[in-house]
């Protein structure tokens, strides 16, 4: 029996997939459960648009991805925060000040979830931040922290 799937079955295929199954695998457990469809000639029209549709979509997001990276590498994130006698900052500058910082500063909206710091920032100094924008992209920018005079 031939069923489109419509989400991801394991060891059995991904979401928009058109796969080969017993008949009692696909009408007891795959159909009742949603799982799958029944590859008619309605139902595979219908699966080939969505499959177009999304793989559009797809190139979409990694077009933006790409306009968003060559952007993000231009900047230069400046912070100035309080450093204690010692020389080190109060606390640590994590990935979600980094995104704050950039919004204020440039208008680039990037999630926070999506900045990497390699190494923790304690102290002032120039490190490098990585946007991971894409799975296949990603962009370096630069982080200056500096000691603020109060």
């Amino acid at each position: 029996m031939k069923v489109i799937l419509l989400s991801d079955v394991k060891k059995l295929g991904k979401k928009g997939d058109v796969v080969e199954t017993a008949e009692g695998y696909g009408r007891n457990y795959l159909i009742p459960r949603k799982l799958a469809k029944e590859a008619t000639t309605v139902n595979m029209n219908q699966a080939m648009q969505d499959k177009k549709v999304a793989e559009h979509r797809a190139a979409q997001r990694k077009d933006e991805a790409v306009m968003l990276a060559s952007q993000v590498e231009k900047v230069t994130v400046k912070m100035k925060l309080k450093v204690g006698a010692n020389g080190k900052l109060f606390g640590a500058i994590t990935s979600k000040d980094v995104a704050e910082a950039l919004m204020k500063q440039t208008g680039l909206e990037v999630d926070r979830r999506k900045i990497e710091l390699p190494e923790t920032v304690k102290q002032p100094g120039t490190y490098t931040a990585v946007a991971k924008l894409h799975p296949e992209i990603a962009a370096k920018f630069n982080v200056i922290v500096e000691a603020d005079a109060d």
